[in-house]
C-alpha cells in the first residue's frame, strides 16, 4: 500500500528498472521503496526517541510510547529489545524496569553465574527471549540444542510432570558438573521456569523490528503517504482515523475533505505546495458514512460529474441518506461551489432525478440564502460524516496541558448555541474515538476538547 502511494508522489523519479505504474490523471510518477535497502538513519531513531510513533507498527501503544524516551533506541537491536520488552510476560515478570535502569547506567549489570553472560549479555543480564532460555541450558548445564528445545517446551504452558522432572534432573546434573549448586542452581531453575511462560522469540522480535523501522522511515520521510496508507487500511491499529489525521497535520501534512471529482474511492495523494513534501492527503469517497467500497468505486469510475443531478443519474443506487452524508462531508463544496447547507438542500431535490426520468426537470433545487457553518459546526459535520475532521481548529496547548503531558488540546471560540451543539455531538462514537475529554463550564467563552496525547 505504501508503494502504491509513493508511486503517485509528484515531481519524483521512478527507481531504476522499475515498471511505470498506471496512475490516476493529475499524478506524475513517484518512486519505489525497497524495504531491503532502507538506510539506517539517526534522524529516524531520534523521532523514535521522541515517541513520535502514532500509527507505527508495534510501537504506537501508550505503553510503548512511554518507554521509548526512556529506552532511547539508537540502533536496530534496541528496537528488537523494545518490541520484546513491552509485552504482558516481561511486564508481569518484572523485566522492564531492571532492563531500562541497566540500560541507562542506573543499576549495575549482574549475573547469577558468570556462565550466564554468554546468553544474557546482549540484554544486560535480563532474560527476554525464548532463545536465551535455550542458550542458558546449553551454557550452564551442557544441554544439546535438541535437549534445550525440549526443556523450553516442557517449561511452557503444556507441561508434562514426568518430562519436566526428567529434564530438571538432567539440568541439575549438568549444572553440578560446572560447579553450580545449591541456592544458585535453584534460583537459575526458578528464573528459567518463570521465564519460559512469557519469553518472546527473538526471531519474531527481529522481524517485527524490521517492520517497525521501515514504517518509521516512511513516516519520517513521507508523512503524507504514511497517513493515506493507514487510512486505507482501516480498521486497524491503536489510533482512530481522526487521531492519525491530526498527527499528520502536526507534521505539516495538509489533509483535504472528500471531493466528488477530486477524490478516488480511497485516500490518496495530490500536489499541494502548502503541504510538507509538496503533497497533501485527499480523503476518499469511501470514507463518507454509508458509502461502501463498491459504491465508492462506482462513483470514482463515473467522474467527472457536472452536478448533483448528474451524479444521481449516473449512480442511481445512491439513496437520499447517502447523498446527505456526502453533502455533510463537503464532497460537493469544491467541485460545485456549494457550501454544505446549500448542498444538503440541493441533494434533497436532486434525488428526484433518476435515469428513467427526463433530465433537467427537477424542482426546488435552487436553495435560498442559508447561514454558513462556523469552525465548530464544520468539525462536527466532518466527524459525523467521515470520522475525521481535517480542517478542525488548530491544536492549542492549554495552561494545564503541558504540565500533565497532554500536548493535544483543541480550544475553539463559542458562538451562541455552539457549545450545546458541539457537546451533544460528543455522543457520536466518531467523536468519542477522537477526544477523551470535553470541558465546558457555565459562562465560559470557549470549549476545550482534550485529544489523546500522541
Amino acid at each position: 500500500m505504501f508503494d502504491e502511494l509513493l508511486r503517485r508522489l509528484p515531481d519524483m523519479q521512478v527507481a531504476p528498472g522499475a515498471e511505470t505504474p498506471k496512475r490516476p490523471s493529475g499524478f506524475v510518477c513517484g518512486y519505489e521503496v525497497d524495504l531491503a535497502t532502507i538506510p539506517q538513519e539517526d534522524e529516524v531513531y531520534a523521532m523514535l526517541c521522541r515517541a513520535d510513533t502514532v500509527g507505527v507498527f508495534q510501537i504506537e501503544s501508550r505503553a510503548q510510547m512511554a518507554t521509548l524516551p526512556r529506552l532511547k533506541p539508537r540502533r536496530f537491536y534496541d528496537l528488537v529489545v523494545e518490541v520484546a520488552l513491552i509485552r504482558p510476560g516481561p511486564i508481569q515478570g518484572g523485566s522492564v524496569h531492571p532492563y531500562i535502569r541497566r540500560r541507562n547506567g542506573q543499576e549495575p549489570i549482574t549475573y547469577l553465574h558468570p556462565l550466564l553472560e554468554n546468553s544474557l549479555g546482549k540484554t544486560l543480564g535480563v532474560p527476554l527471549f525464548q532463545e536465551q532460555l535455550m542458550q542458558m541450558a546449553i551454557d550452564v548445564a551442557g544441554f544439546t540444542p535438541s535437549e534445550a528445545d525440549q526443556l523450553r517446551q516442557a517449561m511452557g504452558s503444556k507441561r508434562s510432570k514426568a518430562r519436566m522432572e526428567r529434564l530438571k534432573t538432567r539440568l541439575y546434573e549438568g549444572m553440578a558438573e560446572r560447579g553450580i549448586t545449591g541456592a544458585v542452581a535453584d534460583e537459575i531453575f526458578v528464573k528459567m521456569a518463570a521465564f519460559a511462560n512469557y519469553g518472546f522469540p527473538e526471531s519474531h522480535s527481529v522481524s517485527f523490528s524490521y517492520l517497525v523501522y521501515s514504517s518509521s522511515w516512511i513516516k519520517y520521510h513521507e508523512p503524507a503517504a504514511f497517513c493515506a496508507a493507514l487510512l486505507n487500511a482501516q480498521p486497524m491499529g491503536f489510533w482512530s482515523p481522526h487521531s492519525l489525521v491530526q498527527d499528520a497535520r502536526r507534521h505539516g501534512v495538509v489533509v483535504h475533505t472528500p471531493d466528488l471529482n477530486a477524490s478516488l474511492a480511497t485516500a490518496t495523494l495530490e500536489p499541494c505546495e502548502e503541504s510538507v513534501g509538496g503533497v497533501a492527503v485527499r480523503l476518499g469517497i469511501g470514507s463518507v458514512r454509508g458509502i461502501g467500497a463498491e459504491l465508492a468505486a462506482e462513483i470514482e469510475a463515473g467522474r467527472p460529474y457536472t452536478s448533483v443531478e448528474h451524479l444521481v443519474r449516473c449512480v442511481p443506487q445512491l439513496s437520499q441518506t447517502q447523498l446527505e452524508a456526502m453533502a455533510t462531508a463537503g464532497a460537493f463544496t469544491e467541485c460545485f461551489g456549494s457550501d454544505r447547507r446549500t448542498a444538503l438542500w440541493e441533494v434533497g431535490a436532486a434525488v428526484q432525478s433518476r435515469p428513467d426520468r427526463l433530465q433537467g426537470i427537477v424542482t426546488g433545487i435552487v436553495a435560498p440564502q442559508l447561514p454558513g457553518m462556523d469552525e465548530v459546526e464544520t468539525a462536527v459535520a466532518d466527524l459525523w460524516a467521515t470520522g475525521v475532521a481535517p480542517t478542525a481548529p488548530a491544536l492549542y496547548s492549554g495552561p494545564d496541558s503541558t504540565s500533565r503531558g497532554l500536548p493535544c488540546v483543541t480550544t475553539t471560540p463559542l458562538t451562541a448555541g455552539s457549545a450545546t451543539a458541539f457537546c451533544t455531538a460528543a455522543s457520536n462514537s466518531a467523536i468519542l474515538s477522537a477526544a477523551s475529554t470535553f470541558i465546558v463550564r457555565p459562562g465560559m467563552s470557549q470549549v476545550s476538547v482534550r485529544m489523546p496525547s500522541a
